[in-house]
């Protein structure tokens, strides 16, 4: 049977199933009476011929494509290998001059003791010989005098010595105490490394909105109106919110936007930064502390560093720390060691006034600073200024987000509004437009995979969901 109205055939079951409305169908012996389909048929051949050639092209590039795809992963998992081999050379480099400086330590004390042998042999010796010359019969008086002197000379050079090394060599006193800061920085890390793709260097196009949808955070135990000051997204398809009014960490469901955990903090969340896959770190306004979080299973506390300023701003890239406090950058270990600060230009003249938040790139190799009076400032991984933006159209800089494309995202808490700006601080152009009606904006979150941006405003229970 041939349905002409969908240019399809089928059996006469099938026609009667799929194509009951249908009103053009025919019984393919009578519809091609008086019809040729020979030029037809030449044609479909020649179209189904080239359509087999491209095909096996395509085929072949799979193949291609598979082998070059198994080459890479070869390569990459050798560089983990070198890289591990590295590791361990540095380790038996460590163990090396840990076992150096035992042996240096014990073959001075082994010498001290052989030497006080020595010594006491020789004194030993005296005192026996004085004692067997004292022994001797009849010696006159004058050779009892001598020997009484040479032997009191020996008592009183051999009881000098006797005191001299009253201070026994103790070795229970020698320990090895293990350098734990090594092992904890190993105990910090899920891998060994960072997987990373390379994103081809073309022009950075504007994100354009398509959609708008808006979802309630709040939940019942939330004492006043959700404040969000920090959203992130995690790769288990959800989204850490910082609920700055309500002192807690929200974990939303990035499918249905529901709230399904939440954790209490001892603060005000002001930022939190993704450490990896199951872990965030937050700095709590006004308190030297920044705290990591589990985000695995239900949130909990792991570990926390104390600094000697408030901390504001944090981010994390290679396997540092960078937070902030009003006017200076810092760069911290993840054990608490601080490396380096920011705080001064090379004219001598002070780099920010108001930092409210921060992000690095992956490489760290560009450090941006929202500051709430001078704006978007881009540093290098020196502390040098690359670029700096305030004008008109960002007023009141409050959060700065990395794309994973590489362009960077500034709210305007003032300005209300959202501009895009490229990995250098170049203005690419203005994503989310000032509404006078809504409240301002405290921060942006963005995940180019799903297609999803959000944004927060203050002292509101709903935030702003964007597909892009």
């Amino acid at each position: 049977m041939y349905c002409q109205n969908h240019d399809n055939v089928g059996c006469t079951t099938c026609m009667a199933i799929d194509h009951r409305s249908c009103k053009d169908i025919f019984y393919i012996p009578e519809f091609i009476q008086n019809k040729s389909y020979q030029v037809a048929s030449r044609e479909i051949q020649t179209k189904l011929k080239a359509l087999a050639k491209t095909l096996a092209v395509q085929a072949n590039k799979f193949q291609q494509d598979k082998q070059s795809l198994l080459k890479r992963k070869a390569e990459l998992l050798d560089d983990i290998r070198k890289f591990r081999q590295e590791i361990n050379d540095q380790l038996d480099k460590l163990e090396k001059s840990s076992v150096d400086e035992i042996e240096n330590k014990f073959k001075l004390l082994e010498d001290k003791i052989e030497e006080g042998l020595k010594q006491l042999q020789a004194h030993k010796a005296k005192v026996t010989s004085a004692n067997d010359k004292l022994a001797s019969p009849n010696p006159n008086q004058a050779e009892l005098f001598v020997h009484v002197k040479m032997g009191e000379d020996a008592e009183n050079v051999a009881n000098k010595f006797i005191n001299d090394t009253k201070m026994k060599i103790t070795v229970s006193g020698i320990e090895f105490k293990p350098n734990r800061n090594l092992l904890q920085q190993l105990k910090q890390n899920q891998t060994i490394g960072m997987l990373t793709e390379k994103t081809t260097k073309t022009a950075d196009q504007l994100l354009q909105i398509t959609g708008e949808q808006s979802y309630c955070v709040n939940v019942k135990l939330d004492e006043a109106n959700c404040s969000i000051t920090n959203a992130c997204y995690m790769e288990n398809d959800t989204i850490i919110l910082a609920d700055y009014n309500n002192n807690k960490l929200k974990r939303l469901d990035s499918h249905n936007y529901t709230i399904t955990d939440c954790y209490n903090l001892p603060g005000y969340p002001w930022q939190i930064c993704k450490i990896n896959e199951t872990q965030v770190a937050v700095t709590l306004s006004s308190q030297q502390e920044v705290h990591f979080i589990s985000v695995d299973r239900q949130m909990k506390e792991t570990n926390k560093i104390k600094t000697d300023f408030d901390c504001l701003g944090l981010a994390y890239a290679n396997n540092d720390l960078y937070i902030s406090d009003l006017t200076t950058v810092y760069i911290y270990t993840m054990s608490g060691r601080k490396l380096r600060q920011f705080s001064i230009d090379q004219s001598g003249d002070e780099l920010f006034s108001y930092i409210n938040t921060l992000a690095v790139s992956k490489d760290a190799t560009r450090i941006y600073v929202a500051d709430g009076n001078k704006g978007l400032i881009v540093l290098d991984n020196n502390g040098q200024i690359v670029t700096k933006f305030n004008g008109k159209q960002l007023q009141g800089a409050t959060y700065c987000h990395l794309t994973e494309t590489g362009s960077v995202l500034v709210s305007g808490y003032t300005s209300k509004n959202v501009l895009q700006f490229t990995f250098d601080g170049q203005l690419i152009g203005e994503v989310i437009k000032a509404d006078s009606g809504k409240s301002r904006i405290l921060s942006v979150c963005c995940n180019q995979q799903m297609s999803k941006m959000c944004i927060s405003r203050v002292n509101e229970d709903n935030i702003e969901v964007y597909d892009i």
